[in-house]
């Protein structure tokens, strides 16, 4: 799994970690009972702070993509293939529509509309 991270994006860098072990995910470059790279190795090869990988992985935990344990380390789950791309695409969807304006009511009728068409 290669991660890449943009110093000059807008975007944290731990949320371009989260996006870049998604990506992983949907690719298929890592699988269920995959383990990650260490906190401190994927720090270190990327030349961030190690607190920095760990949120995103605390992210990817929540979002059910991946199993944080003691001693084990990170671990791809088989919920992290089920579904990180329609996660993906949930925030993608809000992030342009608060762009543009568009209320959460707004982007809740267009998808009722899209969902009964």
């Amino acid at each position: 799994m290669l991660i890449t991270i943009d110093p000059e994006s807008t975007e944290p860098l731990y949320g371009q970690l989260v996006s870049q072990v998604r990506g992983a995910i949907l690719r298929g470059d890592v699988g269920p009972g995959d383990k990650l790279p260490s906190a401190r190795d994927l720090a270190s090869s990327l030349g961030i702070n190690m607190h920095t990988v760990l949120r995103a992985y605390t992210t990817l935990r929540d979002e059910g993509a991946i199993e944080l344990r003691r001693g084990r380390g990170a671990v791809v789950t088989a919920k992290g293939l089920d579904t990180a791309e329609l996660e993906q695409s949930a925030r993608h969807l809000l992030k342009v529509g608060r762009r543009h304006g568009v209320t959460l009511a707004q982007l809740h009728t267009l998808l009722d509309q899209e969902a009964s068409s």
